[in-house]
């Protein structure tokens, strides 16, 4: 089954689809590598947030006021948005495998960078660059999700990819948890001890992925692909649609903590105990919405899901208008929950959507399949590249809204708008059912035998 190439383990026949195949070889296979694939990942999601925790160990020595932190975690999600597309090719020309161990140990550059600088006294222009370098874990997300994406059939892809993406986001919890742990034993003015804590797990995850995970031959950057997701509607309704699922965690994830210190009066260990409570469940649910995408789909899940989103963002919006703390905590908790679910139902309809095409288009099931697999993998970098800057508008309306009103409500007023965008757009596209039109998609996704959209 495997072949040596240089630079590590190749698999040289993958066919997932076969379920001869699956049963006997390649269900192990992918569950194994997608172990691994979340180990790297979770680190890499970690990195990537760093700053959402270093922002609340910087006291009144830094200098640096609320704005000034906002711009600090707002570039780190513009940064790690934007390495996303390179990152989704880089596994077809290196090998899964080979890149989850180059990603891996690009972790340990802005984890000694900011261990070095993280003091008062260094300038804001090194917090930037030092924030700027923590993008790379963002990259991580796009590059495993490509991954495990073609190692999985298309009836397992809501689940495998919920259970990779869960366990990477998990890494915005954790990284905010050991910080909530440093700044109660050790107090805040020790940043550098969470930071050096992390190196040796860097470490491990590039030496487990070297060990255990392999390279797919058969998977090949497609220029082809890429341009027709680039023309294709489909790729860019969803990035608008994941914007509004991810880019909702991660802002909020991103933000959460400053929001509590800044809007609410809360000490840096009165936010931290707080502040990983929304990524956490976020996290651990967004399985459970690929898993209710394989089974219900995909479009009604993520309808339901912001139609909730935006019942919480109305919660949010009165709680901050009254300065109500567990109002205001309830309605935010849900919308992390809620963005958790969105997650998972949203990478689910991305191959079905295309699979969907292809038979709309008359293709047998493989060849259906096959479409669908080499379509979803070029448009998921692009779809994550462009969710993820949801997380840098987020990021940008607090700091306009904390800058000029010094709340937060303007903020959670302009998501509310953008998620009933997003309802109208997942029921007219993927649910409403129009008569058929040759070559299009949307009423051939919306039928119910094809749950997979």
């Amino acid at each position: 089954m495997t072949a040596p190439r240089t630079g590590g383990r190749w698999i040289e026949r993958w066919d997932p689809e076969d379920e001869t195949f699956w049963q006997e070889t390649g269900r192990g296979v992918a569950r194994r590598n997608l172990l691994y694939s979340v180990l790297s990942e979770h680190i890499g999601f970690s990195i990537w947030s760093l700053w959402s925790v270093m922002v609340l160990f910087m006291g009144p020595g830094y200098g640096i006021d609320a704005a000034g932190k906002f711009t600090l975690i707002a570039t780190a999600t513009f940064v790690g948005a934007l390495v996303r597309i390179p990152y989704t090719f880089a596994v077809a020309r290196f090998g899964g495998r080979n890149w989850t161990i180059f990603s891996a140990l690009t972790l340990l550059a802005p984890t000694v960078a900011a261990l070095v600088v993280m003091e008062p006294g260094t300038s804001y222009g090194t917090f930037l660059l030092v924030a700027a370098l923590t993008g790379v874990g963002g990259g991580n997300f796009a590059s495993s999700m490509t991954n495990i994406n073609a190692f999985f059939p298309l009836r397992e892809k809501g689940w495998a990819l919920g259970l990779n993406a869960g366990g990477g986001n998990i890494g915005v919890p954790v990284v905010q948890l050991a910080g909530l742990l440093v700044i109660g034993v050790a107090g805040a003015g020790h940043p550098r001890i969470l930071l050096a804590a992390y190196i040796p797990l860097i470490v491990v995850a590039a030496v487990a992925a070297a060990a255990r995970m392999d390279n797919l031959a058969p998977v090949r950057n497609d220029t082809g692909a890429v341009r027709e997701a680039l023309r294709d509607a489909h790729t860019w309704i969803m990035s608008l649609l994941y914007v509004g699922t991810f880019g909702s965690f991660i802002g909020y994830s991103f933000a959460f903590g400053l929001v509590l210190q800044t809007q609410f009066g809360r000490t840096p260990l009165q936010a931290a105990s707080l502040t990983f409570i929304g990524p956490l469940l976020g996290s651990l649910i967004r399985p459970v919405g690929g898993r209710l995408a394989d089974r219900y789909g995909g479009a009604r899940i993520t309808l339901a899901t912001f139609v909730a989103m935006a019942a919480a963002t109305g919660v949010v919006i009165t709680a901050s208008e009254r300065s109500s703390l567990p109002v205001f905590l309830t309605g935010f908790v849900a919308l992390f929950v809620l963005s958790g679910l969105g997650n998972g139902s949203t990478f689910k309809m991305i191959p079905g959507i295309f699979q969907a095409k292809a038979l709309a288009r008359g293709m047998g099931g493989e060849a259906a399949a096959a479409y669908g697999r080499r379509l979803s993998g070029a448009a998921m970098g692009l779809i994550g590249a462009v969710g993820a800057l949801g997380g840098l508008g987020i990021n940008l309306a607090f700091r306009e809204a904390f800058t000029t009103s010094g709340t937060g409500t303007t903020a959670f007023a302009t998501f509310l708008g953008f998620y009933a965008v997003c309802c109208a757009v997942t029921w007219a596209v993927y649910l409403r059912r129009p008569a058929a039109r040759p070559g299009t998609a949307p009423d051939t996704a919306a039928k119910p035998q094809l749950t997979s959209v």
